[in-house]
């Protein structure tokens, strides 16, 4: 039974504008890396050979571009457009000339899961239900679809409920048997107007089917929002191995630190666990735990921590110290030097956020 893959990486990702006025979410880096490579990587890695990529008109041309045919992952990738974000009931339907009568696993995009699925695929196959959906306990369950257990079986679901019955949130990884499509066809909209996927596999446990939870052992993580990525580059970063093949002068590097070839460090200070991208120059900079700095990026005279910078940011001449920050690609922060009185001078895009703290 050889299962397929399809990952949605369609959303308009509003909650991590302005970055994602000119990139889709999915393709912001986590530790130099698109969050989308992950989930792909994922798959490959349990033996998915046939991925399915459902993109969004406005920004599939770059996803397209990005993950190209899939064999650098050792995967066959198929682009299926999907017009409108309609839920992910209608990504399944949308999906289905491609998926056909395969089980699949169906993961979200800008999801992030420790260890990957590779277990999880095992035990689908062992027990070929007609789901297997990820929990995961949290502390805000209503804002998440939640589930009900009895013993190993799901019950019951409910999208966002008000008052939580449980506090087991529904992982954006879901394993399913073809059954989905015809459940996903006898489902009506919900009130903001989408095919729920908890509605479909709400609609099978009504059918009888058998529907069992695998509550997520490691860290899971949507990262839709700013503190979400910052939150999952630490995460990923905590797992580097240090490789230095850039060019250090007069510099030291202390702790899990990986330096790209092509990178210049000039009376630097890096502390890890961080990354600095091929191409990268840092010139009489410090840069702190949980960074990650991707390719052609300059930091002069700054200091820089729990941040990531996108290809050809400059950060110079900061009196203090730049954290918990994400800057787009080719923006320039800088302070002239020697000018008195200090004053702020911004030019900045549509819905960003500066903190002057």
């Amino acid at each position: 039974m050889a299962l397929k893959g399809l990952i949605l990486s369609g959303g308009k990702g509003t909650r991590l504008r302005p970055i994602t006025h000119t990139s889709a979410k999915q393709l912001v880096p986590v530790a130099n890396k698109p969050v989308l490579f992950y989930g792909i990587e994922a798959m490959a890695a349990a033996g998915i050979e046939e991925v399915g990529i459902i993109i969004a008109p406005e920004t599939g041309d770059e996803i397209r571009a990005a993950a190209g045919d899939g064999s650098r992952f050792g995967v066959r990738i198929t682009y299926i457009v999907q017009d409108e974000p309609a839920g992910l009931a209608h990504a399944v339907l949308t999906a289905e000339p491609f998926l056909g009568s395969d089980p699949f696993v169906m993961y979200l995009g800008d999801n992030l899961l420790q260890g990957g699925i590779s277990d999880l695929v095992q035990a689908f196959e062992r027990n070929e239900p007609e789901a297997l959906i990820l929990l995961t306990p949290v502390p805000d369950p209503e804002h998440y679809g939640v589930a009900e257990l009895d013993g190993d079986r799901v019950v019951a679901l409910a999208e966002k409920p008000p008052e939580p019955k449980t506090n087991l949130a529904l992982v954006g990884v879901y394993l399913f048997s073809p059954r989905i499509h015809d459940a996903a066809r006898a489902i009506e909209p919900s009130a903001r107007g989408e095919l729920e996927i908890t509605d479909a596999i709400q609609h099978l446990v009504d059918a009888g089917a058998r529907v069992e939870p695998h509550i997520v052992q490691g860290w899971w993580k949507d990262t839709g929002r700013l503190d979400d990525m910052l939150e999952a580059n630490r995460l990923i970063l905590d797992n580097l191995q240090t490789r230095v093949e850039g060019e250090l002068v007069d510099s030291t590097v202390e702790g899990r630190v990986v330096i790209e070839p092509g990178a210049r460090l000039e009376r630097c200070t890096v502390r890890g666990p961080a990354i600095i991208g091929t191409g990268t120059r840092l010139v009489d900079a410090y840069v702190g735990p949980y960074t990650a700095i991707a390719e052609d990026c300059l930091v002069e005279q700054a200091e820089i921590e729990h941040s990531i910078l996108l290809a050809g940011s400059q950060v110079r001449n900061l009196a203090g110290r730049m954290e918990s920050s994400l800057l787009g690609r080719n923006v320039k922060i800088s302070r002239d030097e020697g000018r008195q009185p200090r004053a702020y001078r911004f030019m900045v895009g549509d819905n960003s956020e500066i903190g002057i703290l």
